[in-house]
């Protein structure tokens, strides 16, 4: 079992002994997952990609709190949510309901999560009538779709924990997944990946990183 940490905005996470890092930010794993997703992530490529429906691919499920938290915004705004996840470490559902992340999401959105995880971890699964939700167990270089998608949450470990994660070519390879003007995001920012998305075609922003990080990266798709 992984071990539950409380984080500086009284949202808990948990530590992942294996990696030596925590899935989320101590400074606070609410409002990092808000802030590097939710409005720089999601809000803007609905934005960019106006209408009903939008896709997104994760790196990473761990605790499921930024798709709690997409589900939520999707499920207010009325857009339909198709969300894949890959994980190649599924934590057990015990885990995830020790993160008292029921207390940031309507009961329904909770309730639908933890009552199909093990499902979700073997096909697409409606949590509600429009947020459907696929965890894919396996590593990331050996994941294949012809699906393209709208919004790529990069969510790994960082790069210091799990460097194969942040190489150029692991990079090329999720972001062939991404429609043309999709967006990629993620909490980091080095030079080396700002340089490998570059070098496929992606224009670059520096946003202002959650507590605790100066800087994010949001990338578009050429």
């Amino acid at each position: 079992m992984n071990k539950i940490t409380l984080t500086a905005d009284g949202s808990n996470t948990l530590y992942n002994e294996s990696i030596g890092e925590h899935y989320h930010s101590k400074h606070g794993a609410l409002q990092e997952s808000k802030h590097v997703f939710i409005d720089a992530g999601l809000k803007h490529a609905i934005t960019s990609f106006p209408g009903q429906e939008i896709g997104i691919l994760e790196v990473g499920f761990g605790t499921g709190l930024n798709f709690l938290l997409s589900a939520d915004y999707c499920q207010e705004n009325q857009i339909k949510l198709n969300y894949t996840s890959l994980e190649a470490f599924p934590l057990q559902i015990e885990e995830l309901e020790s993160t008292g992340y029921n207390n940031y999401v309507p009961q329904a959105i909770w309730d639908g999560v933890i009552n199909n995880y093990g499902k979700a971890l073997q096909q697409a699964v409606s949590i509600l009538p429009d947020q459907q939700l696929k965890i894919v167990h396996t590593y990331l270089h050996r994941y294949e779709t012809a699906q393209q998608f709208d919004l790529i949450y990069y969510d790994a470990f960082s790069v210091q924990h799990q460097p194969e994660m942040w190489t150029d070519e692991i990079i090329a390879h999720v972001c062939q997944f991404l429609k043309p003007s999709g967006i990629f995001v993620t909490y980091a920012i080095t030079g080396k990946l700002k340089r490998a998305l570059k070098s496929i075609g992606f224009s670059i922003e520096k946003l202002p990183g959650a507590p605790g990080k100066r800087e994010m990266l949001r990338a578009t798709k050429a």
